[in-house]
């Protein structure tokens, strides 16, 4: 005879099984795509963090493709824990997230216009990365208009040292 109490018990231990393997798989989950965010294989390999639904991150990232970069989409839900790993600050945050690099990786946060980036990848400063905050119109991505007027900021990821504008898109 089976005693209900012995399966009752039984029942809510595989639950509770259950709930913490899907907690480690999705924290394993989250650590290996981080993880990835920091490794871009080459100079020329973009890794981009964005949501499914996002029509202007997409076209950024064809954008990249057709300028000649290898770029690899993840599709995320929340980017939270991919701009905080990536140190990107609050007031520079934009709708996707990116890293390119080989040995010395940098951060793309938003609609980085590609000079920007061949910028960036020719002086190799010593910054953690640029954005283009928000999402301006005119921007790669956003229409991609030559004289939208918007700045591309460099930080470094330490907390002493406030953002510089490191390009400057539209008329000059």
């Amino acid at each position: 005879m089976t005693n209900p109490s012995r399966i009752r018990k039984t029942s809510e231990m595989t639950k509770t099984l259950t709930l913490i393997s899907v907690a480690l798989a999705i924290a394993l989950s989250a650590t290996a795509t981080v993880a990835r965010a920091e490794t871009p294989d080459s100079d020329n390999q973009i890794m981009v963090f964005k949501t499914p639904w996002c029509g202007c991150c997409q076209a950024w990232v064809e954008a990249m493709e057709k300028a000649g970069y290898s770029v690899e989409t993840t599709d995320m839900e929340d980017l939270t824990a991919i701009k905080k790993q990536a140190g990107v600050p609050g007031g520079l945050e934009a709708c996707h997230t990116a890293t390119i690099g080989g040995e010395r990786k940098y951060v793309l946060e938003g609609h980085v216009p590609i000079e920007a980036v061949e910028k960036l990848m020719t002086e190799r400063p010593d910054i953690r990365g640029v954005s283009t905050p928000g999402m301006p119109m005119g921007s790669l991505g956003m229409g991609d208009d030559s004289e939208a007027d918007y700045a591309v900021y460099a930080f470094t990821g330490r907390t002493d040292e406030a953002p510089a504008v490191f390009f400057k898109a539209g008329k000059q």
